[in-house]
């Protein structure tokens, strides 16, 4: 029986956890709602993550994300879901980065913008690598508008390093068609990053 989940009007992270809740009670086949690509995105990778399959049409304004064990039309993608490549973890850590804005410190905002990366440089040539980079607010410009930044976030994430930007941020700032680097997340998956973090480091 297949389950329906409108969260039509609903700003991530909550398309997500409406669809986790029908899920974790046991349903196999679910019909999301909901009106902006964003939350399309981050039902896919939700859907990822707990093997499901997708599919998604567009009807005028509304999207329908059809969640499935067993789609016929997504079965290209199955061994894909069933093997997924694994990052190099070697060297990764139990601790996770936490970026809300664009500069490191109160003080002289330039100043504060070369810190940020130089950090993040820095990050890449550690011999402890954090498993992810999250960001945040104003962070997300960073994986945008730096291009030093960009390139330092290209080498972590070609290292195993996962980069979590938030969408409802990037919408924020109308700036999410010109991500360059990382993967388009929601509060649901950075709030569960922080928390299962042996260590969070907030700059």
């Amino acid at each position: 029986m297949r389950v329906v989940v409108d969260a039509v009007g609903k700003s991530c992270p909550i398309p997500v956890v409406m669809t986790k809740k029908a899920i974790d009670k046991g349903a196999e086949e679910l019909l999301i709602k909901v009106d902006n690509q964003i939350a399309v995105e981050n039902l896919k990778k939700l859907a990822d993550s707990t093997g499901f399959l997708t599919e998604v049409h567009k009807k005028k304004e509304i999207y329908e994300v059809i969640f499935s064990k067993d789609c016929e039309s997504c079965k290209q993608i199955l061994d894909e879901i069933s093997s997924p490549q694994k990052p190099n973890l070697e060297g990764m850590q139990d601790y996770v980065v936490f970026i809300g804005k664009e500069w490191v410190g109160d003080g002289d905002h330039e100043l504060g913008k070369n810190l940020m990366r130089m950090y993040i440089y820095t990050l890449t040539e550690a011999e402890q690598l954090p498993s992810a980079v999250l960001f945040m607010n104003g962070g997300v410009k960073l994986p945008v508008e730096d291009e030093q930044v960009v390139e330092h976030l290209k080498k972590l994430s070609d290292m195993g390093v996962d980069i979590l930007v938030c969408g409802t941020c990037l919408n924020f700032y109308g700036i999410a068609e010109q991500l360059k680097i990382g993967t388009v997340s929601n509060m649901y998956d950075i709030a569960g990053r922080m928390t299962k973090a042996g260590k969070v480091i907030t700059i």
